[in-house]
């Protein structure tokens, strides 16, 4: 059974840290492409960063509005993903969602999301 289960969303101020995480279980981790999305309130679902698989290099992207800000990483021997997120704004207040691809078959999965709320 395929799962991708997210935590470490909550309510932070301005400026704040969290980190996100995303276990996965149930298919071979290593060779997917992983991703975080994010859902603000009222807004579209938008890519957030990606990291390739480990067969070509982990290779990371990011959203021009979080470049620099946050960091996606992974741990293949914990099957996690990870989304460190400083300077955190309230523009960034959404649901969090992992997303995991296999870039040659095309099986997809997706988690149940995270709040991130950023709020004085």
């Amino acid at each position: 059974q395929v799962q991708l289960v997210e935590s470490g969303g909550g309510l932070v101020q301005p400026g704040g840290s969290l980190r996100l995480s995303c276990a996965a279980s149930g298919f071979a981790f290593g060779t997917y492409r992983l991703s975080w999305y994010r859902q603000p309130p009222g807004k579209e679902r938008e890519l957030v960063a990606g990291i390739s698989s480990s067969h070509v290099g982990g290779i990371t992207n990011y959203a021009a509005s979080v470049q620099g800000r946050f960091t996606i990483s992974k741990d293949n021997a914990k099957n996690t993903v990870y989304l460190q997120m400083n300077s955190l704004r309230p523009e960034d207040t959404a649901v969090y969602y992992c997303y995991a691809v296999n870039v040659w078959s095309k099986d997809a999965y997706w988690g149940q999301g995270t709040q991130v709320t950023v709020s004085s």
